[in-house]
């Protein structure tokens, strides 16, 4: 598949929600049915069926259930759900601004469904946003960027279950222009 075509699988608002969903999970369409009410089930099959298609998810199980197969979907290769470095050199700049919009839409589209929930906690449900700037050298960047991927590393294993709530964790990192010192 194209460089472009595994971008668009990938960062489709629907597929980016499907793979969201399967992240440490092994889950049946009609699990991510439950947990994605609002996409049409004609919609979801089509995108579960594209993304499995791009090998970007896999059947990993395939269950009798009342005459008919239920297929077990989870993200095989979790390298095949990002897009690589090597990728991402190859883009102009028009495409990453494309990049950077769908990124931006599809956290929109999770604010939105929170704020459209019956009742909201903003404080007790930990919602914020903020920017800061931070000046870092190259070699004091390095070590932030190590650390943050370490605290990552430890919370994004977490499996679901009772008492855990998934929670959106976005960041965006822009340096500054580049100035003669």
């Amino acid at each position: 598949m194209a460089i472009e075509n595994t971008m668009d699988v990938i960062l489709h608002p629907v597929r980016m929600r499907i793979i969201q969903s399967l992240i440490n999970q092994q889950i049946t369409a009609q699990q991510l049915k439950e947990l994605l009410p609002d996409i049409p089930q004609a919609s979801l099959y089509r995108h579960i069926k594209k993304l499995v298609e791009a090998e970007v998810i896999h059947i990993i199980d395939e269950i009798p259930n009342r005459g008919t197969v239920e297929k077990v979907y989870s993200i095989y290769d979790p390298n095949k759900a990002v897009i690589s470095p090597e990728e991402l050199n190859k883009l102009s700049k028009d495409e990453h601004m494309g990049l950077f919009i769908k990124f931006m839409a599809n956290l929109m589209g999770d604010y939105e469904r929170y704020l459209n929930q019956g009742k909201i906690d903003l404080v007790g449900d930990g919602v914020s946003f903020r920017q800061t700037s931070l000046f870092l050298s190259d070699e004091e960047f390095a070590e932030f960027r190590k650390e943050l991927i370490a605290v990552y590393t430890k919370v994004t294993e977490n499996k679901p279950q009772k008492g855990r709530r998934r929670r959106t964790l976005a960041t965006i990192i822009i340096p500054d222009r580049e100035r003669e010192q």
